[in-house]
């Protein structure tokens, strides 16, 4: 994989990795080359992946990936594809090597949305696993596909239920449930005002719903009435 390697250090640029690496604490910043995650990188990923479409495919077999921006241009990759078991396949062999925040949020391949019900399961699954990216993977696309007429209340449950000490886990379920409060208020206030969640999720999720412009001026004060601890 040297010749990747080689393409993906042309775009480096040292005083963004210095100031990426500060955004992105769980990763050495060794591990870290500096590229912009930007059209020119999009760019180089579509063209290695139509010009040289054995060497990408020999890419996704070589995990473990040493590199922050190879795990981005693997995610890439992924996306490219159009049918959705294989894409399902080349994720599900990705997500537990996932060891930050920016790569787990930022890998949306397409064909997800257009096949929501074969999502769903997955997204279960993902939810229910012991690794803490793999769950944020599932939380963000629970948030992402699910909140609008898909909706159900037993998807609550499902964010309602994930025990971690994990701080990129609760902050996307704080995330998750601002997001429903915006689209879904009068079923997730009820998860609020019930207090059924961890103290720290529950006091983060009201934050970020505070922040939301889609949260009434109303709803804002009244949330933050059920803030734990006031």
């Amino acid at each position: 994989m040297a010749d990747i390697k080689d393409k993906l250090f042309l775009l480096q640029d040292l005083k963004y990795r210095d100031f990426i690496s500060g955004l992105i604490p769980t990763i050495d910043k060794k591990r870290i080359i500096g590229i912009r995650q930007n059209a020119e990188f999009k760019k180089l990923a579509k063209k290695i992946w139509k010009d040289s479409s054995e060497e990408a495919l020999l890419f996704l077999k070589d995990l473990p990936h040493y590199y922050y921006e190879e795990n981005n241009l693997h995610a890439l990759f992924i996306e490219q594809g159009k049918d959705f078991d294989e894409v399902m396949n080349l994720t599900e062999e990705f997500l537990p090597y996932i060891d930050n925040w920016a790569t787990c949020d930022s890998f949306l391949p397409k064909v997800f949305g257009k096949n929501l019900n074969k999502l769903y399961p997955k997204i279960i699954n993902w939810i229910n696993s012991d690794k803490p990216y793999v769950i944020r993977y599932g939380i963000g696309m629970l948030m992402r596909y699910y909140l609008d007429e898909l909706f159900d209340l037993k998807m609550l449950d499902l964010v309602i239920n994930i025990s971690s000490d994990h701080y990129y886990v609760n902050m996307m379920r704080a995330w998750y449930f601002a997001t429903a409060l915006a689209k879904q208020y009068d079923s997730t206030v009820k998860v609020i005002e019930s207090k059924c969640i961890d103290t720290w999720t529950h006091n983060k999720a009201i934050q970020k719903a505070i922040e939301s412009r889609r949260i009434t001026d109303e709803q804002k004060k009244y949330l933050k009435m059920l803030k734990i601890g006031n």
